[in-house]
């Protein structure tokens, strides 16, 4: 092989295409720009997000801040001078220690949200003494129910229903259902 052999690979090298050299050469006359209009001319282009003069996309979208976590638990909520005030009103009744649970309060009507996780706050005065059975506490309501003599007991989020997340479908394991450990726990709280 001499210096004279050697050459391009095959298809390597192109001939360039030379415009605006007659009709016959293919692209003569408009050299593939087209008849007038913004891109035939020179330094005509358009930016990709241009949309014809119509609202653009980024302004037409709503500007939410933050994001929806899927993560999020919500809860059923009741203060416990929401308890006091239906107790003091007779709506509520029982020996003391008080039972309240969340068939009792749905019974009692203080509950709309059936089918979240009950979760007591610590908003308002108690002094009726009380055992509560719920998902969770907040502290001001544990230390409030303690101080009027009454005692809690925090419920295991049994089922998949219960303990699904907002916006995620629960998985299809089977698992003792709430309703029945909320019996279970209240048979053995009045047997001691």
């Amino acid at each position: 092989m001499k210096l004279h052999d050697l050459k391009p690979a095959v298809g390597s090298k192109r001939k360039r295409i030379r415009v605006g050299r007659g009709i016959a050469a293919g692209r003569g006359k408009t050299a593939g720009y087209g008849t007038k209009g913004q891109t035939a001319r020179s330094g005509g282009s358009i930016p990709a997000w241009f949309e014809g003069g119509q609202t653009p996309i980024h302004i037409r979208i709503p500007k939410i801040r933050g994001f929806r976590n899927v993560l999020r638990v919500e809860s059923a909520v009741v203060n416990v001078g929401r308890i006091q005030n239906w107790i003091d009103a007779g709506r509520l009744k029982g020996e003391s220690p008080l039972t309240v649970n969340v068939d009792i309060l749905e019974a009692a009507g203080l509950m709309k949200s059936r089918g979240k996780p009950l979760k007591v706050l610590g908003g308002g005065n108690l002094t009726a003494k009380l055992f509560v059975l719920a998902d969770s506490f907040t502290e001001s309501a544990l230390t409030k129910i303690k101080a009027a003599g009454g005692s809690t007991q925090v419920l295991q989020m049994a089922t998949a229903e219960s303990a699904a997340p907002v916006g995620v479908t629960p998985s299809r394991a089977k698992s003792t259902p709430r309703t029945a450990l909320r019996g279970e726990a209240s048979e053995t709280s009045h047997e001691a």
